[in-house]
């Protein structure tokens, strides 16, 4: 397991604020609140851990294939229903969404290869990441990586917690399959539109992995 680049910042402040809160409970407090002094310093280091935890890419297996559609993100798939695209296509596309938890690996890989041909940020709300408006009224990024005759749009939408996202591409950029596009600070959800007749491969409520799980076959 390794540490995403995103979280040295986040799991620095983390380790001072929680080195300096303790020492100056154990220094003025330990002799006379010895019980609340340990409360404190279990509590700090469960949110130590917690970023840590967050930020973790754990060693896996990545899935390549040729027509395959690979989860972009870890979580379980809240959706699977055929939408109308308003913001780019404008036209009816398999929308498929990965909730993901702030327990969950937060890393987002390229579910394809192929170029960026589409790349837009949209301010907007932080509402709940599994309501069906977040995918048009949340602050999300969409990208579309086109691949032979192929576009496949996937949107980064920032939940309730999530405050931050980040992506990695550009327009023209050539990607590679599984690698990362970009990553979203606490939970939060990934939508995947894809052409209509692909056939998908997982269910609702299932988990997945991204990078791993195969979501769709083009």
């Amino acid at each position: 397991m390794t540490i995403h680049r995103e979280g040295y910042q986040s799991i620095g402040i983390g380790t001072l604020i929680f080195g300096a809160i303790n020492f100056a409970c154990f220094y003025f407090f330990s002799a006379s609140l010895p019980v609340l002094c340990w409360v404190i310093f279990f509590a700090t280091l469960f949110v130590l851990l917690f970023l840590v935890s967050f930020f973790r890419i754990p060693a896996r297996k990545l899935t390549v294939g040729e027509n395959l559609v690979v989860a972009p993100a870890d979580g379980k798939v809240v959706v699977i229903e055929e939408i109308i695209d308003v913001e780019y296509f404008k036209t009816k596309r398999l929308q498929v969404s990965i909730f993901m938890s702030p327990a969950n690996v937060h890393v987002n890989r390229n579910p394809i290869s192929g170029e960026v041909v589409y790349n837009q940020y949209h301010k907007g709300k932080y509402l709940v990441a599994w309501n069906p408006k977040s995918s048009t009224e949340n602050e999300r990024h969409s990208v579309v990586i086109k691949k032979n005759n192929t576009e496949i749009l996937v949107k980064q939408i920032a939940g309730a917690l999530a405050k931050r996202i980040v992506n990695y591409l550009q327009v023209g950029q050539k990607v590679e399959q599984t690698d990362e596009m970009g990553f979203i600070k606490f939970g939060s959800r990934v939508d995947l539109l894809l052409p209509i007749g692909t056939k998908i491969n997982v269910e609702l409520n299932e988990v997945v992995q991204g990078g791993v799980t195969v979501v769709a076959t083009l």
